[in-house]
């Protein structure tokens, strides 16, 4: 074996001890921050409208409301972070750009908890979204390049179901805060300064965390990647208390090279064509309801207060949802997994517009939330197998920018919906969507369980 195909069939061969999942965790502590900060947009609106800071319908950007254009402004710097600045983690590393990408976010958020107009607000929402963007789609790499191939699908889930954690946690926080003023500071400023406690977080995870040694290798720093997976092995020796089983050669090498160009030539071209169509259509679902609960609720009948408090409850299945799917993540294939969801979101969406009772509505809001968790991890762990390591970051982000630069405009198209058609036409677009995923995804996605990376990255 050459060193790089020996260090990629090393890293396959390591059971799932302690130090393993420990490696996971701390990355998916790293992306709570993003979470909390990516999902605060549903919940903190209410209380910049109720501030007057926002403006209701008819009255911002395009006729519709100021929460439309905060959802477009975070997912546009999304869409920026992902399409150009995540090849950096190919270029300086997944460790580097981790760290840099957190602190970058912190500072933009901080900055814009001080704001005062909806405008400016959304200005630093965007300058922020720049560094969410690129922080996950370095946290994907990084776990995927890090696990061995039979438990990438379980890690992956573990992954969400920590940085899901968030989500109750902001809609709570939220539910709390939005209606008070401590020390004379509108609620909604104390939410969006604790999004930046990130930075508070980063050092400890940093130096716990190393480079991962399938980008050393890849770049070439074999003495690096060997140093550090030979760390990684003892560890994981010592805690199993048992001889590591011998490496088994991946059935192909990498052989694409390190240009952005490789994700448009085979075997590459069809499967980024393939994930950037389901990338458009995946989010319509998963933020179509994420970003909008509330509002989604109150449209159904709710009062304001109400709605914050049923959303928390909703919330809740954020990170329970991949916990409950994580022992099929691995056995199933993948790309079913993501259809499965797909047919979820879809039926249970158009369900939930038939409900009026608090039970019902809060039951049919869990099963949304849990089909889109379920799509959520499988996609992640999807996507960044499909590319091979010299190009995963630049690949997964361009593909992945795909659904931050539809965000922006279905962010627009939900409050349309909402505001003409009501929750039925909302859920009836999100419906359609789910239809593009079935067949992008079911018809033309390759198989990847139980499959080294390197075999996967092949022709």
């Amino acid at each position: 074996m050459t060193g790089q195909a020996d260090i990629a069939a090393r890293l396959d061969r390591l059971p799932a001890s302690r130090h393993v999942w420990g490696l996971v965790v701390l990355l998916s502590l790293g992306g709570c921050f993003e979470f909390y900060d990516l999902f605060m947009t549903a919940y903190v609106s209410p209380g910049l409208t109720a501030s007057g800071v926002f403006h209701g319908p008819d009255k911002g950007l395009f006729g519709l409301t100021d929460q439309a254009t905060f959802a477009a402004a975070t997912f546009a710097g999304l869409f920026v972070g992902t399409i150009i600045f995540s090849q950096l983690a190919d270029r300086f590393g997944r460790r580097a750009i981790f760290t840099g990408s957190l602190l970058w976010y912190s500072a933009a958020t901080v900055v814009m908890a001080l704001q005062s107009t909806a405008a400016d607000i959304c200005l630093w929402r965007f300058i922020s979204g720049i560094g969410i963007g690129v922080e996950l789609v370095t946290i994907d790499t990084y776990i995927t390049e890090f696990v061995a191939r039979q438990v990438r699908g379980r890690a992956l889930a573990i992954n969400q179901a920590i940085q899901f954690l968030a989500v109750p946690l902001v809609a709570f926080v939220c539910w709390w805060l939005v209606p008070l003023a401590p020390l004379g500071l509108p609620g909604w400023r104390w939410v969006m300064l604790g999004g930046a406690a990130g930075a508070l977080a980063v050092w400890v995870i940093r130096a716990r965390v190393p480079e991962s040694p399938r980008w050393l290798a890849a770049h070439g720093r074999l003495e690096e990647a060997e140093r550090i997976l030979a760390r990684i092995e003892a560890k994981v020796a010592s805690e199993t208390g048992l001889a590591l089983p011998p490496p088994r050669p991946p059935a192909a090498a990498e052989a694409a090279s390190g240009t952005f160009g490789a994700i448009f030539r085979p075997p590459y071209l069809r499967r980024t064509v393939m994930l950037a169509v389901f990338n458009i259509a995946q989010t319509v679902g998963f933020y179509g309801f994420g970003n909008w609960v509330p509002s989604l609720l109150e449209a159904q009948g709710v009062t304001v207060t109400k709605s914050l408090l049923w959303s928390f409850v909703i919330a809740i299945a954020y990170p329970v949802g991949p916990l409950l799917f994580s022992p099929i993540a691995d056995r199933i294939e993948r790309k079913w997994l993501i259809v499965a969801a797909a047919l979820g979101t879809a039926t249970f969406g158009l369900l939930f517009t038939q409900q009026r009772s608090a039970a019902a509505l809060i039951a049919f809001g869990v099963l949304i939330t849990l089909s889109n968790n379920l799509l959520s991890f499988a996609y992640h762990a999807y996507q960044a197998e499909l590319f091979p390591t010299r190009v995963r970051a630049r690949a997964v982000g361009f593909v992945y920018a795909w659904s931050r630069l539809s965000t922006v405009f279905t962010s627009f198209m939900i409050a349309f919906f909402l505001r003409d058609f009501g929750t039925v036409g909302v859920f009836v677009f999100i419906a359609a969507a789910m239809g593009v995923v079935v067949i992008s995804i079911g018809a033309f996605g390759p198989r990847t369980r139980h499959r080294a990376l390197e075999d996967i990255a092949g022709p």
